[in-house]
């Protein structure tokens, strides 16, 4: 019996051994990304006006670095927010912990260079070295145009500075040791042509993160490539309804494909009308996690690339029932 339990005790020493060399392994050897480069960004007027663009209109990041309303349909950022971050995101959505949008302006960022920025932007890695969560999209920023990505910093570094405080995020055990082996260089692109309408929609269509919420996840909460743009994710609200991203490939019975041009330019314009009011919606009525508000303000041209690029997809047959109401 001691000589069974000796060897019981070697076996969990080896046990605890291997994890203590795992765990040192992974704080040690990762996240593997390069260090941040000295930049130094030029923050024109036309850099600001064009990541002002980009930041509430295309890659949206005002969306979640801003306190939405969703007392509001498709819950448009609250003026004065803007920029302040604050919104929580954990458990209630599925998410294997607690996570919080960062302050992105001045007084949250003031202590990045602007190399750090932009490595935090397309990596996901801060200037602590610590890995963000990948709620923040940097897998498709980091596949972007180095000037892009220029013209949001420069921007991010106009807003007015809002004093909030945010808590630090809190991935569950084992994901905040996943976390440090997700982060990679970036792969960054030279923006497309415009003339090369598909080519450009592909660009915008990564910048705006549209797989992000129109592609079904796996058990283990990652994107599916083989269902991309097929819709079918779900998002609980906090009442209990749940909305369901749309099929937006070319599908004729479920998707986009009997849309023609014209019609999705307006779907997203509507939002943007002069005599468009939003509307207050209460809990258990139709709402949408979808910025209308925001993509509204996206160019016509660049809409159109958009629809150019997600119709030349493979049609893909998946018919969503969009909202669940709370009520039900």
């Amino acid at each position: 019996m001691k000589k069974l339990f000796k060897v019981f005790g070697y076996v969990m020493g080896a046990i605890i051994l291997l994890l203590a060399c795992t765990l040192a392994f992974l704080q040690l050897g990762f996240p593997k990304v390069d260090p941040a480069e000295e930049i130094s960004i030029d923050y024109t007027p036309d850099r600001i006006e064009r990541g002002a663009y980009l930041a509430n209109h295309v890659a949206v990041c005002m969306d979640c670095h801003s306190k939405r309303d969703f007392s509001q349909f498709s819950g448009p950022p609250t003026p004065g927010t803007l920029g302040a971050g604050g919104d929580r995101f954990d458990h209630k959505i599925g998410l294997p912990g607690v996570f919080y949008a960062k302050n992105i302006t001045p007084f949250g960022i003031g202590d990045y260079t602007d190399g750090e920025l932009f490595r935090l932007i397309t990596t996901g890695v801060t200037n602590e070295g610590s890995p963000m969560f990948p709620l923040m999209p940097y897998s498709y920023y980091g596949k972007m145009d180095r000037e892009d990505i220029y013209d949001i910093i420069a921007y991010v570094r106009s807003l007015p500075s809002i004093e909030n405080d945010i808590p630090d995020s809190e991935a569950d055990f084992p994901v905040n040791l996943i976390l440090r082996t997700m982060p990679k260089n970036p792969e960054l692109v030279q923006k497309p042509s415009r003339d090369d309408q598909v080519a450009y929609g592909a660009y915008m269509v990564n910048a705006s993160g549209c797989a992000e919420c129109h592609t079904q996840i796996t058990p283990q909460g990652v994107i599916n490539p083989e269902l991309a743009f097929g819709g079918g994710r779900s998002f609980p609200f906090p009442d209990g309804s749940v909305v369901t991203s749309s099929n937006i490939t070319p599908d004729v019975e479920t998707g986009i494909g009997s849309w023609s041009e014209e019609d999705f330019v307006k779907r997203f314009k509507f939002y943007s009308d002069s005599g468009y009011v939003n509307p207050k919606v209460m809990p258990g009525e139709f709402n949408s996690i979808m910025p209308w508000t925001m993509y509204a303000g996206m160019k016509e041209e660049d809409l159109k690339a958009i629809y150019a690029y997600l119709t030349s997809l493979k049609p893909m047959k998946n018919e969503i029932v969009k909202f669940t109401s709370s009520s039900e």
